[in-house]
């Protein structure tokens, strides 16, 4: 069972009794924090974020139940004699444990919060939980308008597996839109979004189109697979219907697997940021949420957001 430490103003929830003035004022980013190398990042990117948005931040810290149980669970041993004193110190030690891990997250919580409010985000909530992350992402969702987290966490051993398969939960699990970034911040100027031309991959783009995040940036639309006139003419739909961004915006067709034809095409253009969909059963799709997902979490050096 999730445990969970509130700090701060959170308006999501003081005035969710008093203020219906609609779900979109209440919407936060959520900023995903921890022991990281990536923690500082995913606060800039946060406040970026939250500036473009114009929505306060949420930070969040879960301390992970499996390494920092919130009580021992020592059903299972047998204890007799010294061996009962013996699993009675280990039970203590793990309680101071998890102990000075919850006061070490209350430290990065506010270390956070003044580096955000430094970059000039007023409102900042501060929340933590002691339980699954996905779990407590899923809590927060209806309270969410974007979820940020580092591609590198916190037990992560030179990009290791584990992180790519935690990430891969949340972003199955998660249905708000998910920006994954690296360990170093660079404030985006540009971005590509990977389409393929499915009614899921228009609805992303209407996503796009009432987000001010992309305002005045110049946008890539770019399929990958055969060139043909239906493409064209989807490119050219969903061109039109980012028209109010008021960017520039480049329509390309590129053939190809999807994972190296993607990283090639920001390479060649110099993209900062890569938008992409879960997009039905598609070969993007394929690419996102199945065997090579590791592989792109591992080797992405810029940011990636993930439309749900």
């Amino acid at each position: 069972m999730s445990q969970t430490t509130e700090y701060g103003n959170d308006r999501s929830q003081n005035n969710n009794h008093n203020d219906q003035q609609g779900e979109v004022e209440m919407l936060r980013v959520v900023a995903c924090i921890d022991g990281s190398r990536a923690a500082p990042a995913v606060c800039d990117y946060a406040a970026w974020a939250s500036k473009h948005m114009q929505n306060p931040v949420t930070l969040l810290h879960v301390l992970d139940e499996e390494r920092y149980p919130a009580e021992p669970d020592l059903a299972g041993s047998i204890g007799l004699g010294s061996r009962e004193q013996l699993l009675d110190e280990l039970a203590e030690l793990d309680r101071k444990r998890s102990k000075l891990a919850l006061e070490h997250g209350h430290h990065m919580l506010d270390e956070a919060e003044r580096r955000l409010k430094g970059a000039g985000v007023a409102d900042v909530a501060k929340r933590q939980r002691h339980g699954d992350l996905t779990e407590s992402l899923l809590a927060l969702e209806k309270q969410t308008r974007l979820l940020v987290m580092g591609l590198h966490g916190e037990s992560s051993s030179d990009r290791d597996i584990h992180i790519g398969s935690q990430l891969e939960t949340v972003i199955r699990s998660m249905h708000r839109p998910i920006l994954l970034v690296p360990d170093e911040f660079i404030a985006p100027k540009s971005a590509m979004l990977a389409f393929d031309g499915s009614p899921t991959a228009f609805k992303g783009v209407e996503l796009l189109a009432g987000s001010p995040v992309l305002k005045g940036m110049p946008l890539h639309l770019v399929m990958v697979g055969a060139d043909t006139n239906d493409r064209w003419e989807q490119l050219k739909k969903a061109e039109k219907m980012l028209a109010n961004l008021g960017s520039e915006i480049t329509l390309a067709i590129r053939a190809g697997d999807v994972e190296p034809t993607l990283h090639a095409y920001q390479e060649e253009h110099d993209i900062d940021l890569l938008v992409m969909g879960a997009y039905g059963h598609s070969r993007i799709r394929q690419f996102l949420v199945g065997s090579t997902t590791t592989i792109m979490l591992k080797t992405a050096e810029k940011p990636l957001v993930i439309l749900r």
